[in-house]
């Protein structure tokens, strides 16, 4: 087929050459491909930015930012004529320079999370207090509540997880109130106690009616109707698990025992191995008729699922061998079972009860889930930190090593959606099912598969995917008119907003992997990647820790990779902590303590640190070390946090250096927070001292030997 008409597409890719003379550059695909790229008098040119940013205008700039290997995506319009190239009217740039990648920074995804859980608070609760009976499934595309009232299970707990992965690496303390009165709330309305068998289960939804509620027990989702799927029941956990990494209340732990007994009892297959993928809603047997085309099934959610979900989270806050051997079995069945290389590139997802292919069943049939090909990379390699075994990294780089060619989009970059796994004969490109669309979970997986293989493994084409992926979801995801993320995009990056997939919340989409990506993405490239410090934030309730030991590992890493650098209890420095085992022995209290942990990656030198805090009407900030460039996002995070100050002192009695650098940075911030007195420098000694007076500083500044002389 040879096209005959004009079409628009974009291309992404890195620059070759450019000719300043012609306006036409060489942009090389992913996969190799070069296009000429002719810039027309009407093409602009953008910074791609996060959310809560403004607009960062390139068109001027354009031309000096064509640099032989900067990445980049080019929007145009093809024209059906011998040797024309494609002609450019938009292009986004994923950095200032070529070898920058905005994402990479320290603080991108952390303000990401911020910018996610404000607008998830303001859409469902808005300015007033957090009242859960006022939730709902359904947010359209700026937020607003549609639909029924109708609340389910899954989605509430997928946004809790999200408000506790927030609050764990902002330390916001409203993120936290929301994922525990959600926490409480899915306790309260839709848990099941089974005590005579020791056990709980969840209900899918209720309908809430005024005061009145109306429990939902089976789905009455389309591919699970009138049944308990596994995948509701494993996703009921994934917010309160999270919860409980934060707060350590023990209540949490207790329903996930109990879900764990419900799974172990009803779902697991003991005989055969696995765990079947639907009960039946009265007798919780997996082979009842009622089932229909759900008995006797297994598929990738009722075993692949609890890893992410939940069980990772709850083996990393408790530290229990059976919930670290519940892992390895999951793993090992995935080894064992879902390859099938040698019909597809892609795994088996759905199995009959003695593990034989189901490829018939529902909309699957004999189709893959790219993300769900990657998602398992991603798991493995996590788990693998904790096992050592071998045959985890083999699986997960020989997924790594297919999907590029099989799943990816190498023309615009992102991951595709569902495929057909094996191709017809003269067949060289998967077929689609229904569309070429992208959704946004699916690039999280892909995102955070690429990052923690290159995180551990070093190899540089894993951290090639990692950045096109982390550039294609930063530059057409993000929702920079509404807020959030969107559901869906176009092949072309495009969003897609028809139908439910217009919507911001929905049976499908909460607060949960675009929240999930935001947290890990921030751990892998700042502890494995970029090598940059991290803190985060807990709030346990008292006597509820075994031993009083918090565990503060953010996910599975490689054993030695990082370490507790510094603790602060209530603001206040504490050194009863094991720099090592990532613990930290909490005082005994009968309130509860606000932690903060400092994790650096190991050999990480900390030449820097600068936190602020009020004091009344009084903002401190306090230095330590060598305040260069390097130190500048520190500093003005901690002018952030002493937003408000009426006086502000700079505590440098533990500074050693000032660069100029520095010193304009304090003059620039004291411009900002429009004070009516100076600044006052405690503390200084040595060069900063000099540089202070060298600078000028001291005409912006009162220079005074300790922050208790203010009047």
């Amino acid at each position: 087929m040879k096209a005959d008409f004009t079409f628009s597409d974009m291309i992404a890719g890195y620059v070759e050459s450019f000719d300043f003379k012609t306006d036409i550059f060489v942009l090389k695909t992913s996969d190799g491909r070069d296009f000429q790229v002719k810039l027309t008098p009407t093409v602009y040119a953008e910074m791609s930015r996060n959310l809560g940013e403004g607009y960062l205008d390139c068109t001027g700039t354009l031309r000096d930012m064509l640099e032989n290997g900067r990445f980049l995506f080019v929007y145009g319009i093809f024209f059906p004529e011998e040797g024309k190239p494609f002609e450019a009217k938009h292009i986004v740039f994923v950095g200032r320079t070529r070898s920058e990648f905005r994402f990479e920074k320290q603080d991108w995804w952390i303000k990401q999370v911020e910018q996610l859980a404000d607008f998830y608070i303001n859409a469902q609760f808005g300015d007033g207090e957090i009242d859960y009976r006022n939730y709902r499934t359904h947010l359209s595309l700026g937020g607003s509540k549609e639909g029924d009232f109708r609340q389910e299970t899954d989605t509430i707990s997928r946004l809790v997880y999200g408000f506790a992965s927030a609050y764990l690496i902002t330390g916001n303390e409203k993120y936290l109130e929301a994922a525990e009165k959600g926490t409480e709330y899915l306790r309260s309305h839709f848990r099941a106690l089974e005590s005579s068998e020791d056990m709980c289960y969840w209900y899918h939804a209720i309908d809430v009616k005024g005061s009145r509620e109306k429990k939902i027990l089976a789905s009455e989702f389309g591919d699970d109707y009138d049944a308990i799927p596994a995948y509701e029941q494993i996703y009921a956990l994934a917010g309160p698990v999270q919860t409980f990494r934060a707060t350590g209340d023990k209540r949490i732990a207790e329903d996930a025992r109990l879900t764990i007994n419900l799974f172990e009892k009803y779902f697991k297959d003991t005989e055969l191995g696995g765990y079947f993928s639907h009960i039946d809603p009265i007798t919780f047997d997996p082979r009842a008729d009622s089932l229909t085309h759900d008995r006797a099934r297994k598929n990738w959610n009722s075993v692949g699922d609890h890893a992410p979900a939940y069980l990772i989270n709850l083996y990393l806050a408790t530290g229990q061998k059976k919930y670290g051997d519940m892992l390895k079995y999951c793993a090992d069945t995935i080894i064992e079972r879902f390859p099938d290389y040698e019909n597809s590139a892609f795994v088996q997802e759905k199995f009959h009860e003695d593990w034989s292919k189901d490829q018939t069943w529902g909309w699957q049939q004999n189709r893959a889930v790219v993300g769900h090909n990657l998602k398992i990379a991603w798991n493995l390699m996590r788990i693998i930190s904790e096992t050592g075994d071998e045959k985890y990294r083999l699986m997960a780089e020989r997924i790594a090593t297919l999907m590029p060619e099989h799943g990816m989009d190498k023309q615009r970059c992102g991951w595709y959606d569902v495929v057909e796994r094996e191709l017809a004969q003269g067949e060289k490109f998967h077929r689609f099912a229904w569309h070429d669309r992208k959704a946004w979970w699916q690039q999280e997986q892909g995102i955070l598969a690429y990052l923690i293989l290159y995180g551990i493994l070093g190899k540089p084409e894993y951290l090639k995917y990692a950045r096109e992926s982390s550039s294609f979801y930063n530059a057409w995801f993000l929702d920079h008119d509404s807020g959030g993320v969107y559901f869906n995009v176009l092949a072309n990056g495009l969003p897609y907003l028809l139908g439910t997939e217009r919507e911001k919340g929905s049976h499908s989409m909460s607060g949960y992997h675009s929240f999930e990506l935001c947290y890990l993405a921030a751990v892998y490239t700042n502890l494995l990647i970029t090598k940059e410090p991290m803190d985060f934030y807990f709030k346990p309730y008292p006597n509820n820790l075994p031993d009083n030991i918090l565990r503060v590992s953010p996910d599975i890493l490689p054993k030695g990779s990082v370490s507790i650098a510094s603790v602060e209890i209530d603001g206040k420095p504490y050194s009863e902590f094991d720099a090592e085992n990532l613990t930290v022995r909490l005082p005994e209290s009968a309130d509860r303590v606000r932690v903060k942990v400092r994790l650096v990656p190991t050999g990480f030198s900390v030449h820097f640190t600068c936190y602020g805090e009020m004091a009344g009407n009084i903002g401190k900030i306090y230095m330590s070390g060598e305040f260069d460039s390097r130190g500048l996002g520190a500093f003005r995070k901690a002018c952030e946090d002493i937003s408000g100050a009426e006086k502000v002192v700079i505590v440098m009695s533990g500074l050693t250096y000032i660069s100029p650098e520095g010193v304009r940075a304090i003059t620039f911030e004291r411009q900002k927070l429009d004070l009516d007195e100076p600044f006052y420098i405690a503390g200084a000694k040595g060069q900063p001292l000099e540089e202070i007076g060298s600078e000028e500083l001291e005409e912006e500044c009162e220079v005074i030997n300790s922050p208790d002389d203010i009047k």
